[in-house]
């Protein structure tokens, strides 16, 4: 996993960031980027973000035992779109833990261009188990999710 974290962004003092660029694929006839792009953007932030804290998605969901595994699924999400992204830009996408706590997580994400807030999004991120049942975030996981959000072990 960390042979490619180069490529995964970076931590920073607020949370992550990611750089990406607007391709032809990402948007409408008209060289902006679809609506519905936006998802995918914020999504490779979140999963990012993740990465950088050490976290194997595919090792955690698909380990043994069903009741064990954890997957993190959007529950809920508000999204503010401010400017549209154009083709070839260089968008920085960042992400950030507002909350974590039992079975669930609240995540800050933004992008921007040139300085520029492009949209706002409020993410709450549901735990799950293989039996896509709500499951608590188990102690190392949380730990990780609180010292990324700046946060001491509750």
């Amino acid at each position: 996993m960390s042979e490619n974290i180069e490529l995964a962004g970076t931590l920073t003092d607020n949370g992550h960031e990611l750089r990406q660029r607007v391709y032809y694929e990402d948007t409408d006839f008209s060289g902006v980027v679809y609506h519905a792009r936006y998802l995918h953007f914020l999504e490779r932030g979140r999963t990012d973000l993740i990465r950088h804290l050490g976290v194997s998605q595919s090792e955690i969901h698909g380990s043994g035992d069903p009741a064990e595994a954890v997957a993190f699924v959007v529950r809920r999400m508000e999204i503010d779109f401010r400017a549209p992204a154009r083709m070839d830009d260089i968008l920085v996408i960042r992400t950030r833990s507002d909350e974590v706590k039992g079975a669930r997580m609240t995540l800050a994400q933004s992008i921007e261009c040139e300085g520029k807030t492009l949209i706002e999004a409020k993410v709450l991120v549901a735990v799950i188990n293989g039996y896509g049942r709500a499951r608590r975030l188990p102690d190392a996981l949380l730990d990780k999710f609180l010292r990324a959000a700046g946060k001491e072990t509750e």
